[in-house]
């Protein structure tokens, strides 16, 4: 098995597991027929994913499990946090944009940032998936997945969920708010 070179020590791995564990059996709807013993044995496989759940966990994300896919044998985590997690929140789209901002640059991108974390921004696809599962982003908006057509016009897309629909923008790739993070997915 190959892994990145990031692992838990075996204290905080425990920790993790059993907020994953507890967050699992509250959210059942999140992971219908989904049981969490095929979870954990995956987990203990995958040490380097243990990692980016952690950092998920950290950042205020609230990973959870979403659903199974059968093609990959893999589990499917999103974060599920109410609002766009904390900890990734005034970031501008990616590298492009931040190296293009002459001043008042943001600490870093989204994209940059998921990417050190082993994890990748959701989809806009999926992120109309996770509003199915709940109302995530009613006072924050999070970047999402953009299709290259649209960045390399300078734009970028996010979503949130504003008057019980789910809303997906534009807006220049380079431009940060307090207000806006990102989500991501991970398999495992």
């Amino acid at each position: 098995m190959k892994t990145n070179g990031k692992q838990l020590p075996a204290s905080q791995k425990e920790t993790l597991l059993e907020v994953l564990k507890k967050r699992f059996e509250k959210n059942k709807d999140r992971h219908q027929g989904i049981q969490w013993a095929g979870v954990a044995a995956k987990l203990e496989t995958r040490p380097e994913k243990l990692w980016s759940l952690d950092e998920m966990e950290s950042t205020g994300g609230e990973p959870d499990v979403v659903g199974y896919d059968k093609k990959t044998d893999t589990y499917i985590f999103f974060d599920c946090s109410p609002e766009s997690p904390k900890g990734r929140r005034s970031l501008c789209f990616d590298g492009d944009a931040l190296a293009s901002r002459k001043e008042h640059k943001p600490a870093d991108s989204a994209t940059e940032m998921a990417k050190a974390m082993g994890i990748e921004l959701l989809t806009e696809e999926q992120y109309r998936r996770l509003q199915e599962l709940g109302a995530f982003d009613l006072k924050t908006s999070s970047w999402v997945q953009t299709p290259a057509a649209i960045r390399k016009r300078g734009g970028a897309l996010f979503c949130d969920r504003r008057y019980d629909h789910v809303f997906t923008y534009h807006n220049g790739a380079e431009s940060y708010y307090a207000a806006r993070g990102f989500r991501g997915v991970l398999h495992v």
